[in-house]
């Protein structure tokens, strides 16, 4: 909780600070204004003088000019304070495992209570509405199904599945497709893989995960963390 404290309060000395500097070129730039306008007027032809509306005119445009100066300096400071929360808020993730677009079968070893072992590849679906048959097609790397597995009628919405890869297939390659139909209607759906979280970066204020099969995937393309 600590950490999180103290993150906030630089975030938020961060912003003051670029409030204060906001404050400073905004005096300097009414000083400037002012002193020209007095020069001006000292300067100004006697028979043709400033009248009121121009010189309201220009006191306007300083005023609007300053106002634009502190509005975009301080969304600079909110902005790079929100990417600071943001980073802290990915830092979070990793080592989680997350669901993200893609049709990639990711397998690992599980061991059973005997002692065995197996490989078992896992992956995911979003169906767009309810559908009464649901079947998955395994392809292996030359792009061969090499089983279909039924699952039967599924509501809208996600679902995951598991398929035990055979000891003399290799697990590498898999890939998989869905498919979802209503009678003859088919119902559209999203594939989806899972993929492990193993660090973060910011670039140009975009948060970016660093997934372990899919390598450097923007934050906002993350479907699901498990």
């Amino acid at each position: 909780m600590s950490t999180v404290s103290s993150t906030g309060n630089s975030v938020l000395d961060k912003i003051n600070g670029t409030k204060a500097a906001a404050s400073d070129k905004t005096t300097e730039a009414s000083d400037r204004f002012l002193k020209l306008l007095v020069t001006q007027m000292q300067n100004q032809d006697p028979l043709n003088p400033m009248d009121n509306a121009q010189v309201t005119s220009q006191m306007a445009q300083i005023s609007t000019v300053t106002g634009i100066e502190k509005l975009n300096t301080t969304m600079g400071g909110v902005t790079d304070g929100f990417s600071q929360m943001q980073v802290l808020q990915g830092a979070s993730l990793v080592g989680h495992q997350v669901l993200i677009e893609g049709n990639q079968l990711v397998a690992g070893t599980v061991k059973a209570e005997d002692g065995t072992t197996s490989t078992v590849a896992a992956g995911a679906f979003d169906l767009s509405g309810s559908a009464a048959t649901v079947n998955i097609d395994v392809i292996n790397a030359a792009g061969k199904v090499v089983d279909t597995i039924s699952q039967g009628s599924q509501t809208a919405g996600l679902h995951s599945f598991q398929w035990t890869v055979p000891s003399t297939m290799s697990s590498e390659g898999l890939t998989f497709k869905v498919s979802a139909k209503n009678g003859s209607t088919a119902v559209s759906n999203t594939s989806l893989m899972n993929d492990q979280v193993d660090a973060i970066s910011n670039s140009n204020g975009t948060l970016n995960l660093e997934l372990r099969n899919s390598g450097t995937t923007a934050y906002n393309k993350i479907k699901v963390v498990v």
